[in-house]
């Protein structure tokens, strides 16, 4: 089995466009998009929900107010302010360190999981896809992220899939980490801006460290062709191979609003073909 990740070091490269793509031109495999904080891949690649699970991976405090006589050592004590001043608990303050329920007298404040988003299991043209959401203001993506590509990795070895393309989280946070985590081989798609060089670079020092082989997309490289060839220049000099440039486009965002591919909306144009 091998895996394959398609990252960016930041959003907004065309990382997710050219994911989908790759997932159309392949032969029955997983997708996995590990965005889970904001995740998109499903616009494009439309899956049918097979499976879903509740994602829990925090605790929440509690009060039960039949014991609470409200003597306010648990809210003097959290250094979350997760208490209101009728001592109800902040959904988004609560981070279920547990002070509250340690310093209350009448044993009041218990700790409950919490629902912190959900992972799917859905059905694609492409094969299968593995996705998740996080629900607004909650933390343990990097954990969803493990759930999300351990679930790939099931679904893989159950249907007897050789590849699983991943769409990567923008970023070199814990998300991005556990998306590399055990990778064959990684693909930046690396955009021709101040920002996009100076992400591409940090991008590449993390992979680095994970002994992972990269290769380098440079997407939209006409509408900056200096910085294109400062990205090229500087790949040539790390021994990286860049294998593509694909031109800037306006029939992708058209494609985009069709909720498609390019490759499904244009299949003759330049862009398609490149």
């Amino acid at each position: 089995m091998k895996q394959l990740a398609i990252l960016s070091g930041k959003g907004g490269t065309g990382k997710t466009s050219i994911t989908a793509c790759f997932a159309g031109l392949l032969k029955k495999s997983v997708i996995v998009d590990c965005d889970v904080d904001a995740p998109d891949l499903h616009m494009l690649l439309h899956p049918k929900i097979l499976q879903s699970e509740q994602f829990q991976c925090s605790k929440i405090a509690e009060v039960d107010f039949a014991k609470c006589d409200k003597c306010g050592l648990c809210k003097k004590n959290c250094r979350f302010d997760a208490f209101t001043i009728d001592f109800q608990v902040k959904d988004l303050a609560c981070e279920g360190c547990a002070v509250c329920a340690l310093v209350c007298p009448n044993n009041a404040i218990t700790l409950k999981d919490r629902i912190s988003g959900n992972a799917y299991i859905s059905e694609i043209e492409a094969g299968f896809m593995s996705h998740a959401l996080l629900n607004p203001g909650e933390g343990n993506s990097g954990k969803l992220v493990t759930l999300v590509r351990q679930n790939a990795k099931s679904l893989a070895e159950r249907e007897n899939l050789e590849f699983i393309l991943i769409d990567g989280p923008p970023g070199i946070a814990c998300p991005t980490i556990a998306t590399i985590s055990g990778i064959d081989a990684c693909l930046i798609v690396a955009e021709p801006t101040f920002s996009g060089f100076h992400d591409l670079k940090r991008i590449l020092k993390l992979l680095k460290n994970f002994n992972i082989i990269s290769f380098v997309c440079i997407n939209m490289f006409d509408i900056n062709r200096d910085n294109a060839k400062k990205i090229t220049d500087f790949c040539h000099e790390k021994q990286i191979k860049v294998v593509g440039k694909l031109p800037f486009s306006s029939l992708v965002t058209q494609a985009m609003i069709k909720e498609k591919t390019i490759i499904e909306y244009s299949p003759n144009s330049k862009i398609s073909k490149e």
